[in-house]
């Protein structure tokens, strides 16, 4: 049994944003555990291991609060009014210093941006503070659109190697818009990678959020490509893609690689043209000390590993004369990972430039993971402001008894404050270069955190609350400086409260129709017009059964081959029968489904597909996005939770409803997608 929180371990934790309790339901509150609460202060740098160090800790804290002007980062909507500075002694004066180096009174109108504020009281006390000063909410797009979401790896075409590219990306915007008349595509994470043997598959995680992966390039699209005159590479490749395609084998992303490292390195032989050159050195210019951080990791890990805690300790430190040293010993392996991440942002850019063209209002969605991996490139690059001895996770709900513990270290919301969120805003603004929209996996994370301490299970840990205030405004400046869209994966269990905040600045939600119930009533699907107008509805996610598999059982099968059920076959069968019949039920009231199904030449279960999709054109939703899978009828999920070597999670093509992996020249031409698309355009002109 659980030991009870003493009073002032609880007002420690209360003053550094560390929760003693939770409730995972409205009428349940779960105490933490001293231990729980006392390894979250740790890694916030405050030692609370005795009863003596909680008070010394709270005598520093408290006067240290007491004595404080102003919080190390305020907020100001549109230049109006601030509470921290409403909340200071008359007299105080101030002065601001914009972005641009200006040099302006406080209560001049500010542009918008990130400035230095400083603050002088009456009483000699004075501050410098970070002040961010954003739109007070984003633009509601202008038009309502449908539009695609697809694994970039799984999309394959007959001329990527293995796996899906850019070069894909950008076709399938191109077709999509100006055929389909959707107006966006919404990818996975494209972030950087671990290296290691076998990489880890998961895109959520990374090596490097600030990063894209370059396995993603399209090698032949790389101009000094054109003067390599060995083409090994380029065959292994096309042997790659065609035991994908014709031989039924997983996408092996560790021999994409192999293939295209060796492939890039000859092309990095060929010496830039001025005009290329000049390119790179602003590329290399404009990103700075991050990039060659991210670079000069790469390069070390190539020499001692991708475990940087296992390095010389020496170059475990981004800062050391040791690493300073590596890094000119290491400069042409340096030079060529910069060279890679120009190329990958090259080709990122001309696929949104692309999109647009194509027609399509919004473009490219990338896709945020919510964490990095502990031993990659932005754990060492930015050790700082990352929690140590810490982890991300969820506590126990109604899905998982046990908690999850995702594997991705935290950053410490103090540390991101005293910089004015500088690593969060270079994250952003590297991302919007090439993004009509940005997708923020586990949204929640902006607000709080469930912090796992390493070594405990995940019921172990506790929520670390972030200022979401200070996390909301700067993303809503970054994104309105790039006119971007955001969309908060906000599924799952959402404190109260977070909606409303997340859609008063313009944040769009999460919709999947499954989970859309009147969980207060009667719990039946909710009515269409009784959905949000503020979101991204979809039948499906990559985390979920493909709609033709649900609309079968299919998936029950699947968990019960995997040994993953919790009852019996036949409960579970029952339970999922009874929860599509209840949605197939709502469609035929609504008309979308005829009684015997759709009735012509389609089959049932393409039938019922397309009148979900009728459903969601039904509802308010300003985006909806169709699985493409699903306009192939794919029966597989391309990751089932719960599950590690047991499925080939982020390692499947896209195939038909027989399992034949279906190239990108295939899907452009297959009857089912087209057909579901013009059920959407017709729904959309209603």
């Amino acid at each position: 049994m659980t030991a009870p929180l003493g009073e002032e371990l609880a007002r420690l934790a209360a003053l550094h944003g560390v929760a003693t309790s939770y409730r995972p339901s409205p009428d349940r509150t779960v105490t933490a555990s001293p231990a729980a609460v006392t390894r979250a202060l740790a890694a916030l740098g405050v030692d609370a291991d005795t009863p003596q160090a909680v008070r010394a800790a709270l005598d520093v804290r408290e006067r240290e609060l007491a004595a404080r002007l102003l919080p190390p980062t305020v907020v100001s909507w549109s230049g109006g009014p601030c509470d921290a500075l409403a909340a200071l002694p008359g007299g105080t004066r101030l002065r601001v210093e914009t972005e641009q180096g200006e040099i302006r009174d406080a209560a001049e109108g500010l542009p918008y941006g990130v400035h230095r504020l400083s603050a002088t009281a009456p009483d000699g006390r004075t501050a410098r503070v970070h002040l961010v000063v954003a739109p007070p909410r984003l633009p509601t797009p202008p038009d309502r659109s449908y539009g695609l979401l697809v694994q970039l790896y799984s999309l394959l075409s007959r001329r990527s190697w293995g796996m899906g590219d850019l070069g894909d990306l950008r076709e399938l915007a191109d077709w999509a818009g100006r055929v389909l008349g959707a107006g966006f595509v919404q990818v996975n994470p494209l972030h950087a990678a671990v290296p290691g043997a076998p990489t880890d598959p998961s895109p959520y995680r990374p090596s490097s959020r600030r990063f894209p992966d370059p396995v993603h390039l399209r090698v032949e699209e790389v101009p000094e490509y054109a003067y390599v005159e060995d083409r090994a590479a380029a065959e292994h490749g096309a042997r790659l893609r065609e035991a994908v395609l014709e031989k039924g084998e997983l996408i092996d992303r560790d021999a994409v690689w192999e293939a295209k490292r060796t492939a890039l390195e000859r092309a990095g032989e060929v010496p830039l043209g001025p005009g290329r050159r000049a390119a790179y050195c602003d590329f290399l210019a404009e990103q700075g000390q991050a990039l060659e951080d991210h670079a000069t990791w790469c390069a070390l890990a190539e020499v001692h590993g991708s475990r940087w805690s296992g390095w010389p300790e020496e170059l475990r430190d981004p800062r050391s004369a040791g690493t300073a040293r590596a890094r000119r010993e290491l400069m042409d392996r340096v030079d060529f990972h910069s060279r890679l991440a120009w190329l990958t942002d090259t080709q990122l850019t001309a696929a949104q430039r692309t999109a647009r063209e194509a027609g399509m209002g919004i473009g490219i969605v990338h896709d945020l993971a919510v964490g990095v991996h502990p031993s990659g490139a932005d754990a060492w690059a930015q050790q700082e402001y990352f929690a140590a001895g810490m982890s991300v996770g969820a506590p126990p709900d109604a899905f998982n008894a046990r908690g999850q513990d995702w594997g991705l270290p935290p950053w410490r919301p103090d540390r991101l404050a005293e910089s004015g969120y500088a690593p969060y805003r270079r994250l952003l603004r590297g991302l919007f270069r090439y993004a009509g929209a940005l997708r923020i996996d586990h949204v929640m994370g902006l607000f709080r955190l469930w912090w796992v301490p390493q070594g405990e299970a995940p019921t172990e840990g506790t929520y670390v609350r972030y200022d979401a205030e200070a996390m909301l405004a700067v993303l809503v400046l970054e994104a309105s400086r790039a006119g971007a869209v955001v969309i908060g994966e906000d599924l799952g269990t959402v404190e109260p409260g977070v909606r409303e905040a997340l859609r008063a600045r313009g944040v769009l939600g999460t919709s999947v129709l499954w989970f859309e119930r009147d969980w207060d009533g009667d719990g039946r699907p909710l009515p269409p017009e009784r959905w949000r107008a503020d979101c991204l509805a979809t039948a499906t996610t990559h985390d979920l059964p493909s709609t033709a598999a649900r609309l079968t059982g299919e998936h029950v099968e699947l968990r019960d081959r995997l040994g993953l059920l919790t009852r019996t076959l036949e409960e579970e069968r029952a339970e999922a029968a009874a929860d599509t019949g209840e949605w197939l039920a709502l469609l035929t009231r609504l008309g979308l489904l005829s009684g015997s199904a759709g009735g012509g030449d389609l089959s049932s279960e393409e039938a019922e597909v397309q009148a979900l999709h009728r459903f969601l054109l039904r509802t308010p939703a300003r985006m909806i996005g169709v699985w493409l899978p699903d306009g192939v009828g794919d029966r597989r999920p391309q990751n089932l939770p719960g599950t590690w070597d047991q499925y080939p999670n982020w390692r499947l093509p896209i195939a038909d409803g027989g399992g034949r992996p279906t190239p990108l020249e295939d899907l452009a031409a297959a009857p089912r997608l087209h057909a579901l698309f013009d059920v959407l355009r017709e729904a959309a002109r209603d």
